[in-house]
């Protein structure tokens, strides 16, 4: 292969490899948004809460297999509590409110995570090896490759769980029209819970993740951020947008950085994603998929 090629395609498949991490945590978000119109800005608090509370449990000596059992059962059992105490309570405010019951929520939970766990950075080790591979002359990173196939199990999971289970078909049905499933008797608390619950498992999937690559301390919580860009370009309340714009992000900062960036002095991939996110939202602010960010707004 041409070596301009493979340097080419290298960068691109490691920026695509980076979009399906961003997209893991815009995930969670959209369960949410679809389903209540919150924006739950509390994400990155979970996910920091997901991989604090897994490695902590680890360095005590517990068994892999149960430290992420005990770990996947106090995501869901936090989805569960936020839904029935803050959510449920402030059903049918206005859009900002719940997000400011969100954001302080968020605050609460990294409280509670430090006096719990402490303040310390800890190094997350998957047994993954982030080694390259040589694809016939472009070199992948073996864990991107591997976080990208969980994030892909993941996401086909709850695709499936959506699509053939009838709590998932519930949330389809309030997702599309809320007062047409209240209608047909469809109880929204069960269905809000079980979205909550979905989203604390995406948490404690992405915390783990995004831990072992940039080690779990509390600047972790900001990983969120990055799913921004990914929810403007996807829109808000799809689930395809999110992977979609997940690529494209991914895509697009990794190749600014390398091709761009030497223009203008380097560091172009920490904000190149947000400039982009600008200017889509002022040619389409409703996103590729999204239908109804403009009404709830």
């Amino acid at each position: 292969m041409d070596p301009d090629l493979a340097f080419f395609t290298e960068v691109l498949v490691g920026g695509l490899l980076s979009g399906v991490m961003y997209a893991l945590v815009a995930l969670g978000f959209v369960l949410i948004y679809k389903t209540s119109g919150v924006l739950n800005f509390a994400q990155g608090a979970q996910l920091l809460l997901a991989a604090l509370t897994f490695v902590s449990l680890l360095e005590r000596g517990l068994p892999f297999a149960l430290t992420l059992a005990a770990t996947f059962a106090l995501m869901v059992v936090l989805g569960l509590a936020i839904e029935r105490t803050v959510l449920r309570p402030l059903a049918n405010r206005s859009p900002m409110t719940l997000f400011v019951a969100t954001l302080g929520l968020s605050y609460v939970i990294e409280g509670v995570a430090q006096l719990v766990w402490g303040t310390q950075v800890h190094a997350l080790e998957l047994g993954i090896e982030d080694t390259p591979l040589d694809f016939a002359g472009v070199l992948v990173s073996r864990f991107d490759l591997v976080a990208a196939a969980c994030a892909g199990v993941v996401v086909a999971l709850l695709s499936a769980f959506f699509r053939f289970t009838r709590t998932g078909l519930a949330f389809r049905a309030v997702a599309d029209d809320t007062f047409a499933a209240l209608a047909i008797g469809l109880r929204l608390p069960r269905v809000w819970a079980a979205v909550w619950a979905a989203a604390g498992v995406i948490a404690l999937v992405a915390g783990l993740l995004w831990g072992a690559r940039l080690g779990v301390q509390f600047s972790l919580s900001l990983v969120v951020l990055k799913a921004l860009p990914v929810l403007v370009l996807g829109g808000f309340d799809s689930v395809a947008g999110a992977i979609v714009g997940g690529l494209i992000v991914g895509a697009l900062e990794k190749l600014a950085e390398v091709y761009l960036g030497p223009a203008v002095g380097g560091g172009i991939e920490g904000w190149f994603a947000y400039a982009v996110a600008l200017l889509f939202l002022l040619v389409r602010p409703r996103g590729l998929f999204g239908q109804r960010l403009v009404e709830r707004v």
